[in-house]
């Protein structure tokens, strides 16, 4: 058995073991298993039923990052998108008036569209057409982002608050403290480079949360889910031929774009499988995972699907290979019966791991072109916006637009490529139709 896994995911060939792997994947579910609940929540709002929801989610996400593992060998987990939801239950359900089922039809359009140009090649030449300067801005400012949201959910800074936007949260909240108390812990370990320090963090604090009466432990540890039927195959495709609809899917289409193309180079970059021209080796099949998870999750009932950023908590934990991404997608299967455990795991112990690994993520500012300001000016723009506006895509196509300005203005047109000019070209339709 040791030997099939070593031979068909080449583990050692990565250096990394069995045991890291599957730690790795632990990892990885542990940071992301709030998807399971979150994202049924938000889609709720739209109409969606919570419980077919929380299914077409796992099963989505089981089967998205199954495929990664065994077919793209990748350690990235795939789940349906944070931000995508939200869009779909307040933008395009709530304040358009468009029906849930017409906006999952959206979702479905958008994966065909990406199975399409992930087929023939448009995807993979696009994002290889990305200067190094700007990936290195993407895994920057994604690091960035995912500390914010870390310090978010921990309480440790507060926002939306008048006068001052960001502010340091009650810090002498029980809860916040813990959260604080779990960042040193998984610091300590792995600085003393113990394998699984954000895991055995995670558990730890939860287990205190329990004795702090911070959150409530399971009463139960199994139930039966429910039925997909409300769900399964009520998209409305129809409903989408109208002209009204096109900056819905094109909307969709271009978040689903950019988000995974962030994330995946910044996930890549992090576990150092880039090549020397900052490229993944084999992108089209990471890709086309990500193209047909979202197809199949909008005839399950749920959202656009992606590679998950939180993958970069397993890829600290030391996972390399797809038997990380394997590990995490039997984790979503087992979660199908494992409901009141996981909604159990409070944010003061998941939220620290992605300010661990939002710090970690920084390291390519190093490589950051700062002495030439057609380099800088787009970089920064990726870097700041990714944060402020609490949004990948925004930071990502202020950078594609301001990279061919910028170049053009100091005379090094030259510079921009044809898959450059089609970047800057979709940034400018997204932030001219995107419905704000």
């Amino acid at each position: 058995m040791k030997n099939c896994l070593n031979n068909y995911f080449k583990i050692e060939e990565h250096g990394s073991t069995i045991s890291r792997e599957i730690i790795a994947g632990m990892t990885t579910f542990a940071t992301m298993a709030y998807i399971i609940i979150v994202n049924p929540k938000i889609l709720e709002a739209a109409g969606i039923p919570f419980g077919p929801s929380m299914v077409a989610t796992i099963i989505s996400a089981f089967f998205g990052t199954m495929a990664m593992g065994l077919y793209a060998k990748r350690p990235f987990a795939v789940a349906p998108y944070m931000g995508e939801n939200a869009f779909i239950a307040f933008t395009v359900v709530k304040v358009m008036g468009y029906s849930w089922q017409t906006a999952i039809g959206a979702i479905f359009i958008g994966g065909v569209l990406f199975v399409i140009f992930t087929a023939t090649g448009i995807r993979s030449w696009m994002i290889s057409a990305i200067p190094k300067n700007l990936k290195n801005a993407f895994v920057v400012g994604i690091g960035l982002f995912l500390t914010f949201i870390g310090l978010n959910t921990t309480g440790i800074v507060s926002i939306g608050v008048p006068g001052a936007p960001i502010h340091l949260g009650n810090i002498s909240n029980p809860s916040t403290l813990l959260a604080i108390g779990c960042f040193f812990l998984m610091a300590m370990l792995m600085a003393r480079k113990i394998n699984g320090a954000i895991i055995i963090g995670i558990i730890a604090t939860t287990i205190a949360a329990f004795f702090l009466g911070i959150s409530t432990p399971p009463t139960s540890f199994f139930s039966m889910p429910p039925s997909l039927e409300p769900t399964f195959l009520q998209l409305d495709i129809t409903g989408t031929f109208t002209w009204g609809f096109i900056s819905v899917i094109l909307t969709v289409f271009i978040l689903d774009f950019l988000d995974t193309m962030g994330t995946l180079y910044a996930v890549s970059h992090h576990a150092g499988l880039l090549d020397e021209n900052g490229d993944l080796p084999e992108i089209e099949k990471p890709l086309l995972v990500d193209a047909l998870t979202t197809v199949l999750a909008a005839l399950l009932g749920t959202s656009t699907a992606g590679v998950f950023v939180e993958s970069a908590t397993g890829i600290e934990a030391g996972g390399r290979t797809g038997l990380t991404a394997v590990t995490t997608a039997l984790l979503f299967l087992a979660a199908l019966f494992l409901e009141p455990i996981l909604t159990t795991i409070p944010p003061c112990a998941y939220g620290p791991s992605l300010i661990i690994v939002g710090m970690l993520m920084i390291a390519p500012c190093k490589d950051l072109e700062v002495e030439d300001m057609s380099e800088l000016v787009p970089a920064f723009l990726v870097i700041a916006l990714m944060s402020f506006t609490y949004n990948l895509g925004t930071g990502m196509t202020a950078g594609f637009i301001a990279y061919p300005f910028m170049k053009t203005v100091t005379g090094k047109i030259n510079e921009i490529s044809a898959g450059m000019w089609m970047l800057c070209f979709l940034s400018v339709l997204f932030f001219l139709t995107c419905p704000h």
